[in-house]
């Protein structure tokens, strides 16, 4: 199982699978909902996720497109085409107007839901780009002022920046409305994963076990390195007062209380977590093993 997400009210879960289907199932016990098989992605299907209304879900893969999806019976509504390389995750801009996507050609695109179209990209960083992640920056944090207007079409970029974890172990922050760069940091290993703790506090993951992280106010500061084993850090997931992480040895862990408390989730053996997700107590992963685990989270 490649990727899962689970929908705002907990109710449904969604997840695609190297065996070329998505299902829609019930959060609760498991039960599937919808089942769709060559749904319009040929090769693999890479990220899923719903939008904040829980009835659509956005999907990319290694096709190059990007779909849009209904909840109810996987009928496609919208698809993308632009990027030249496979698509390797996604995000979402506010309610779901815009969607941003990453792929192997490096680049990190905005796209508009209503008329199916590109409004442009964000960031060509000449190495695949394995992750994205969206979030309000903080005031003090200088974004830079876009070259060109905005289009009419562009909902929801201002004073958001977007993360990029690059192959070429560079971790980059990137102002959504203005284009300009934020900041470049140098890794230890290809960056697979990355994410927003606060307005101020980013996480990122890499292929040789290391989590970085860093205040993006100064990428230059002293920077936390965590590490729990050598194996590649899949999945980065902020949880209460700190994050989950998910490895490529089958590792998956809380870490809370200022990154003191480690809580570690059983079962997945040496099969890797690519995912994680979550529902107030709720813990959700997938893995090669093509199980998805739920852990009842009680003492947190």
């Amino acid at each position: 199982i490649t990727c899962l997400d689970i929908s705002s009210s907990g109710g449904l879960g969604v997840s695609t699978s190297t065996d070329g289907t998505m299902k829609i199932w019930q959060a609760a016990n498991g039960e599937i909902r919808v089942r769709a098989s060559s749904f319009g992605h040929v090769y693999d299907v890479n990220c899923c996720r719903f939008f904040p209304s829980g009835l659509v879900v956005l999907s990319g893969g290694m096709d190059a497109q990007l779909k849009i999806w209904s909840a109810e019976d996987a009928s496609c509504v919208v698809t993308f085409k632009g990027h030249k390389g496979g698509i390797l995750d996604t995000a979402i801009v506010d309610r779901g107007r815009n969607v941003l996507s990453c792929s192997r050609d490096g680049t990190a695109r905005l796209w508009d839901c209503g008329k199916s179209a590109c409004l442009g990209v964000i960031a060509d960083c000449g190495s695949p780009v394995n992750g994205i992640a969206i979030g309000t920056a903080d005031d003090l944090l200088n974004l830079g002022v876009p070259e060109e207007a905005p289009s009419e079409r562009e909902v929801g970029t201002e004073g958001k920046i977007l993360l990029l974890a690059r192959e070429d172990k560079k971790l980059q922050g990137v102002g959504l409305q203005s284009r300009q760069l934020v900041f470049l940091f140098d890794g230890s290993d290809a960056f697979n994963c990355c994410t927003f703790l606060s307005s101020t506090y980013i996480l990122a993951g890499t292929q040789d076990g290391n989590i970085y992280q860093l205040d993006v106010r100064n990428t230059n500061a002293p920077v936390q390195v965590i590490r729990r084993s050598g194996a590649p850090v899949l999945s980065l997931l902020p949880y209460q007062d700190g994050f989950i992480a998910s490895q490529g040895d089958g590792t998956c862990f809380i870490i809370q209380q200022d990154l003191d408390y480690v809580l570690d989730l059983t079962e997945a053996d040496c099969d890797p977590v690519y995912k994680v997700a979550s529902w107030e107590k709720q813990i959700y992963t997938c893995c090669r093993d093509g199980i998805v685990r739920r852990y009842q989270l009680v003492d947190l």
